[in-house]
């Protein structure tokens, strides 16, 4: 009886933390706010919606939203315009930024990341797998708010204090910087990081290195811990996949 009392307060607990999530969706298309707005909302977010670039701007100042989904193409500004002045705002530094894209719009996911965006969905999109996504995108928001906390990854577990891995049970001995880019990455499953963000908290001003330096610690790290892990967005950088 104790057990099933648990669960309730813990389902309680967890509704009202997604009730104090919000979710910022801003496309020129009524359907997508629409049937988008409407999933999110079913799933308990708040769901504040505009219909272009400007109105982006002013409602993430306004509500300081969780998560910005942004459509690319919109009259007015457009979502890489209106992501680079959101990003220019320090008090929505911790605010996630994913941009709906068309299929094949290489350029728009390029320079979306260009612009400051964490992540892209493309469209179409069936409303499941949407949620999905969006759920695994605000699981990031617990590691911008728990910088030194073990994160624990399917049977990864990443002990950022004791600068240990353990994968399977057994642990795995990981050279300095081949640590913290594993733990860089590992803080946002799914996040794009860029080449130069990477170098910066990676390596910072310690020494003068190159993009390949990153690309041999990943080539040892997914020898290590598995190539699936890893994931090279071409043009832009790494990510890890959980």
């Amino acid at each position: 009886m104790r057990y099933i009392l648990s669960l309730r307060k813990l389902k309680i607990i967890l509704t009202v933390k997604k009730k104090d999530i919000k979710i910022l969706l801003v496309d020129d298309e009524p359907d997508i706010l629409e049937i988008v707005g409407y999933n999110l909302s079913s799933e308990g977010y708040q769901v504040i919606t505009g219909e272009n670039g400007v109105e982006a701007i002013e409602k993430a100042k306004k509500h300081k939203p969780h998560l910005i989904i942004l459509d690319v193409m919109m009259p007015e500004m457009d979502g890489i315009e209106a992501c680079e002045r959101i990003r220019q705002d320090s008090k929505l530094n911790n605010t996630i930024i994913t941009f709906l894209t068309a299929r094949g719009e290489d350029y728009s996911q390029v320079a979306g990341f260009d612009a400051g965006a964490d992540d892209y969905i493309t469209k179409p999109i069936k409303p499941k797998v949407l949620v999905s996504k969006v759920k695994a995108l605000l699981r990031r928001l617990k590691d911008t708010e728990n910088p030194n906390e073990s994160i624990k990854i399917g049977d990864l577990i990443i002990n950022r204090e004791e600068y240990k891995i353990t994968k399977n049970g057994e642990e795995i001995i990981l050279p300095r910087k081949e640590f913290e880019l594993l733990s860089l990455l590992a803080t946002k499953p799914g996040k794009v990081f860029k080449r130069e963000e990477i170098l910066d908290k990676v390596w910072g001003n310690e020494v003068v290195v190159g993009g390949r330096t990153i690309d041999v610690h990943i080539r040892k790290l997914r020898e290590k811990i598995g190539d699936k892990s890893f994931k090279t967005v071409k043009g832009v950088g790494y990510k890890f996949v959980d």
